[in-house]
């Protein structure tokens, strides 16, 4: 079988996804750009706690499928993830998942980047809401290209979330990241509102860090 280790990479990723409660059911889907310039992706109708590494589609950058099992298609959500890897040649890996506290977020059309922490001010200080778009349609990918180069991660309104960044792993752990974020803003909130670093611990985290 081609590519065994990016295989998986993302069979891991998925099951982690799936034990974390960012994925339900069939829900969500991964991806990364193998050394060739092709898309290893998940298929589409699975459990991603319950994926082979045979399931995996291989799709190329415009979309047209160079492998797939039998009725274990490319979702039709790899638009989305196709429009990340053409945007951004940095982006080598691609996460879509429906984690809770940040769905109900999306679900509520707001965002919560307020500036709490340092790790966040650091590895994840914008999380902006992409418009309400209509699965399955180009629509999808219209909605999160103004984010694609800008951000790592980005809210889907009625949706879920999305990440991307350098590497499959750096992708999920925004995911994680984001999802924390969230539910300690909702913590927050129900303890009164958030409190924001002062603009001068957040000027001083980007000097040591270089944000």
């Amino acid at each position: 079988m081609d590519f065994p280790k990016e295989r998986q990479a993302i069979i891991e990723v998925g099951q982690r996804l799936y034990d974390r409660g960012l994925v339900v059911a069939n829900d969500g889907n991964v991806s990364m750009r193998l050394p060739d310039g092709s898309i290893l992706c998940t298929p589409t109708g699975v459990s991603k706690g319950g994926m082979t590494p045979e399931m995996l589609p291989r799709v190329s950058l415009d979309g047209t499928v160079l492998y797939a099992m039998e009725g274990k298609g490319p979702s039709s959500e790899i638009k989305m993830h196709l429009r990340v890897y053409e945007r951004d040649q940095s982006a080598n890996g691609v996460v879509h998942a429906h984690p809770p506290y940040a769905t109900a977020f999306a679900i509520r059309g707001e965002t919560f980047d307020a500036p709490m922490m340092p790790e966040t001010v650091v590895a994840l200080p914008s999380i902006p809401l992409a418009g309400y778009a209509t699965p399955s349609t180009h629509e999808v990918p219209d909605s999160i290209e103004p984010f694609v180069g800008t951000t790592s991660a980005c809210l889907l309104e009625h949706h879920g979330a999305l990440t991307w960044g350098p590497s499959l792993e750096q992708a999920m752990l925004s995911m994680e990241r984001l999802e924390y974020m969230a539910t300690v803003t909702a913590i927050t909130r129900q303890l009164g509102g958030e409190r924001r670093l002062s603009d001068e611990r957040i000027m001083r985290l980007k000097e040591i860090f270089g944000t």
